[in-house]
């Protein structure tokens, strides 16, 4: 089985900021949730984006990860998986707009489900 490696954010700050190749950084917003699918009470470190058991989300951001501007509020189902540059990204397509998109996994994360999604 491969290590598992979750790089840390960026610092995160109050509003976006650019990184070094010019895109918007992540805003850290530190907020519990109930998971959507599975029911599971998810404490946020800030940088939770999915249900750790689960992996399901909700989609809460429009185009900055964490800006919670997604109208939408959609369950985010897991579907797929890769193993890039030395870490796990899980791709998610919005079951209410069908979005997708691609997250990195959390430290908690059930990785046997993980490894189950990967292609």
């Amino acid at each position: 089985m491969k290590n598992f490696k979750v790089k840390p954010s960026p610092d995160p700050t109050d509003r976006p900021s650019l990184d070094k190749e010019g895109r918007k950084n992540f805003l850290k917003k530190v907020e519990d949730f109930v998971c959507g699918n599975c029911g599971y009470k998810v404490t946020g470190d800030g940088y939770t984006d999915h249900c750790p058991k689960c992996l399901w989300g909700k989609h809460m951001d429009e185009e900055i990860p964490g800006d919670r501007a997604a109208e939408c509020r959609g369950l985010m189902e897991p579907m797929g998986a890769e193993y890039v540059k030395g870490e796990y990204k899980i791709h998610y397509k919005c079951s209410k707009c069908r979005h997708v998109f691609r997250v990195r996994i959390g430290v908690g994360d059930d990785k046997d489900k993980l490894l189950g999604l990967l292609k």
